[in-house]
């Protein structure tokens, strides 16, 4: 098992409403995790409802900070890397995954992980959630999944490995605490070289879907503010926010 990091909060619960509303609730141990085996009304992107099912991964880090919405934001990445090197400690062959703009871990091309970033303004201070649930165990059932999604994946299917979430936060927190060390000393382009790296679909034609048009293009890279370059006939287009899918 990875150390905990110093002065890092841990709570864990067996049920609650969201992990992201606890760890709200639980700002004066700022900065935390709060990890549930269940929750009742979890929210994914966009408002969207996230499930979490026996055994699997529902776990969020909060911390007070000062930085404006767009540095913010580039959080997805430093969880998305985290994310990657913590299921790499856990026993998952780092050729089967990869990262899916802007926030999901994919295992064998299917999503097995995503985050969800939020902040809360509280007695004059931010605060920012990143919430992260991951696959260990079990799927959504497909009937729930868009068509054109990635297929779900699970560690216990698709990876033959038997992580309990306890564990995985174990391994998760010293994780993001190292790219969360790279991103203030070396600066958002050091995560985008390694972002870009392991990114999914580099160099294909992918899809992107706001809700008001769909874009299609080739994917090129990632600019400095973290958005997708898709090559298009019309040329190059910078999408800050939207669904892709392959």
């Amino acid at each position: 098992m990875s150390r905990w990091p110093t002065g890092l909060g841990r709570f864990v619960f067996d049920t609650i409403d969201s992990t992201n509303k606890e760890a709200v609730r639980q700002i004066d141990h700022a900065p935390a995790w709060v990890l549930s085996y269940e929750q009742t009304a979890g929210v994914g992107r966009r408002g969207r409802a996230w499930s979490t099912q026996s055994g699997n991964f529902a776990a969020t880090y909060i911390t007070a900070t000062t930085e404006p919405p767009a540095q913010i934001a580039l959080r997805s990445f430093v969880a998305s890397l985290a994310l990657h090197d913590g299921l790499v400690s856990v026993g998952v062959k780092a050729a089967d995954l990869s990262l899916k703009w802007p926030n999901d871990v994919l295992l064998k091309d299917g999503k097995l992980a995503g985050i969800l970033l939020e902040t809360s303004r509280i007695a004059d201070v931010t605060y920012m959630s990143v919430g992260i649930g991951v696959n260990l165990q079990s799927v959504t059932e497909t009937g729930k999944i868009e068509a054109s999604a990635a297929a779900p994946r699970s560690l216990s299917n698709d990876a033959d490995l038997d992580v309990t979430p306890e564990a995985f936060l174990d391994a998760l927190a010293p994780a993001f605490k190292t790219r969360e060390a790279q991103m203030q000393t070396d600066g958002f382009a050091s995560l985008r070289a390694d972002w870009l790296d392991l990114a999914a679909r580099l160099g294909e034609q992918i899809t992107a879907r706001t809700p008001t048009e769909e874009i299609k293009g080739v994917f090129t890279t990632l600019d400095e503010t973290g958005a997708v370059i898709l090559e298009t006939p019309k040329g190059p287009r910078a999408i800050h926010a939207a669904d892709i899918f392959f």
